[in-house]
C-alpha cells in the first residue's frame, strides 16, 4: 500500500472509521517493528479522523511513557491511575470523558484539550499500552468513537 490516505472529509464519522481502520490495518501489515507503526497509526488517525491530538502512551515499569503521537506537545510520563490515561491503565477499560475539566485528578498537558477517549491495548492479560485522543471540542467522542477505536486497539494488540 501507498503511503497515502483516501479519507472523503465530508463523510460521516462511521463511513470515515470505516474506510479508515482498513488502511490502517493494510498499512501495518508488513511492517514488524511496532514503534513505526504506531507512529504511522497515530498519522493516520490524525489525517483521517482530523482529531487535535492522538498519541500512544506505552506501560514501562510504574509509568506511561509517551510514545509515537500527532499534535501539540505532551505529557512525557505519567503514574498508574492519574489522569484519564492512568485511569485507563488502572481499570483497563476505555474512558470517554465529554469534558476534562470535570474529570477528577485529569492532567491538563493542553489547555486546549475539551474532551478525550482512552483505550488499553492488553498483551498477556496486562495493559501494555494506551492510545489516547484527545478534541478541542467539548463532549467530541461518543459510541461510535469506541466501537472503532476499540476494533483499531485489536489490531494494535496483535502488533504487540
Amino acid at each position: 500500500m501507498a503511503e497515502e490516505l483516501k479519507i472523503n472529509i465530508t463523510a460521516s464519522k462511521t463511513e470515515k472509521y470505516e474506510t479508515l481502520i482498513p488502511q490502517i490495518e493494510a498499512l501495518v501489515s508488513a511492517e514488524t517493528d511496532v514503534i513505526a507503526n504506531l507512529a504511522n497509526i497515530a498519522a493516520a488517525l490524525k489525517q483521517g479522523m482530523g482529531f487535535f491530538w492522538v498519541g500512544f502512551y506505552i506501560v514501562k515499569k510504574d509509568e506511561l511513557v509517551l510514545g509515537p503521537f500527532q499534535g501539540p506537545i505532551a505529557c512525557t510520563r505519567i503514574k498508574k491511575g492519574k489522569g484519564v490515561c492512568g485511569s485507563t491503565w488502572a481499570q483497563a477499560k476505555t474512558i470517554i470523558v465529554n469534558n476534562v475539566d470535570e474529570f477528577p485528578g485529569h492532567i491538563a498537558c493542553s489547555s486546549d484539550a475539551k474532551s478525550e477517549i482512552v483505550l488499553p491495548a492488553i498483551k498477556n492479560n496486562e495493559v501494555a499500552l494506551i492510545l489516547d485522543v484527545d478534541s478541542d471540542v467539548l463532549a467530541d467522542f461518543d459510541e461510535t468513537d469506541q466501537k472503532y477505536l476499540e476494533k483499531l486497539m485489536k489490531v494494535i494488540e496483535e502488533l504487540l
